[in-house]
């Protein structure tokens, strides 16, 4: 009797198995896209920390801290047209990097949909407000580390950020910047 009652609690520890994290690395990037009328920039920025959680081998929960005064533009090879855009999108017309140095993630749910893609549900904070967000995500985890790789788009308005957006303004014409930014996250996280 007592060594069913041994089995029984070995097994029951061994299904209910602590949750691992995993620590995002520094080899990990996000790369934005933002669209205007007649052309597109695109640039880096960099990830200061974050975290994935896995509950029985799947993902469960995460967040992410993105150093937003590192934003850079890669597209324009002129310094002096670089150094403009990248000035203006870290002024008030854009993120606000002096008052808000930094961004986050925060997954609030995972759902493993087919294969190794996730449909992941978030909440994103920019410039201090915190809007909802769903985008899949493809995760691959090893023995060692875990690899995310996803595209996420949000519509910048709703962050109160607003320069000339067509959502806000009329008239605009070619001098229109389109609402929807494009985030491609490649992070890398370690045990």
């Amino acid at each position: 009797m007592k060594q069913l009652f041994a089995l029984v609690l070995f097994a029951s520890f061994s299904v209910h198995a602590a949750p691992t994290s995993y620590n995002v690395g520094s080899s990990s990037k996000v790369v934005w896209l933002g669209k205007k009328v007649g052309g597109e920039h695109t640039g880096k920025v960099n990830v200061k920390s974050g975290s994935l959680t896995f509950d029985k081998k799947a993902l469960s929960s995460g967040d992410m801290e993105i150093d937003m005064t590192s934003i850079t533009c890669t597209d324009l090879t002129d310094p002096e047209y670089n150094g403009k855009l990248v000035g203006h999108l870290k002024s008030d017309d854009f993120f606000s990097t002096d008052k808000h140095p930094t961004s986050t993630l925060k997954i609030k749910s995972a759902k493993k949909a087919k294969g190794n893609t996730y449909d992941v549900v978030g909440d994103l904070t920019i410039k201090g407000i915190t809007n909802e967000v769903a985008f899949k995500a493809d995760v691959v985890e090893s023995a060692k580390d875990v690899n995310v790789k996803a595209k996420l788009v949000f519509d910048r308005t709703k962050w109160k950020i607003e320069y000339k957006s067509g959502k806000i303004f009329q008239n605009l014409g070619d001098k229109l910047i389109h609402g929807d930014v494009e985030l491609n996250v490649d992070l890398t996280a370690k045990k």
